[in-house]
């Protein structure tokens, strides 16, 4: 079946399954690997991305289920939240492996878009559920309120 999505703001045409993950409609179909498979069960946040801006898992968003919505992932990521959450991961060296790190990002960059001065409750009910097997919890946090102090200058 021909189905029509949303990607970081161009149109793009699949022939897929509507059940089909769009995890592996991102990745398989339109080569764009960014987004990164962690557990196939939506606990890990390693293949999050925004659909209209809020952040889902998408190895159980069904590309059947998008219809009309905006799909943005992290080779499309931009914007003030966007630009001040990259220059902080940068700036305290967040990343370790890496792996993890653009599903962290989609989610810190959504939790900015909203709460332009998050708390440190407000990052943890945030990024509740985005796992780093390297353990950078605390460099993530920390980033987060300088990617907010970055945005307030």
């Amino acid at each position: 079946m021909s189905i029509t999505l949303t990607i970081n703001g161009e149109p793009r045409t699949i022939d897929a399954d509507p059940e089909t993950p769009l995890l592996w409609a991102l990745r398989d179909e339109l080569g764009m690997t960014g987004t990164k498979f962690g557990c196939g069960i939506a606990q890990c946040g390693a293949c999050t991305v925004h659909l209209d801006g809020t952040p889902v898992r998408s190895c159980q968003t069904f590309i059947g289920d998008v219809g009309d919505a905006s799909i943005t992932t992290i080779e499309g990521i931009d914007g003030k939240a966007a630009k001040a959450v990259q220059a902080a991961w940068q700036e305290l060296e967040v990343p370790q492996c890496g792996y993890c790190q653009s599903g962290q990002i989609m989610a810190a960059t959504a939790l900015l878009a909203e709460t332009p001065k998050p708390s440190d409750d407000d990052i943890d009910t945030a990024m509740d559920g985005n796992v780093c097997r390297c353990a950078t919890y605390a460099r993530i946090r920390q980033a987060i309120h300088l990617a907010a102090d970055k945005m307030e200058a």
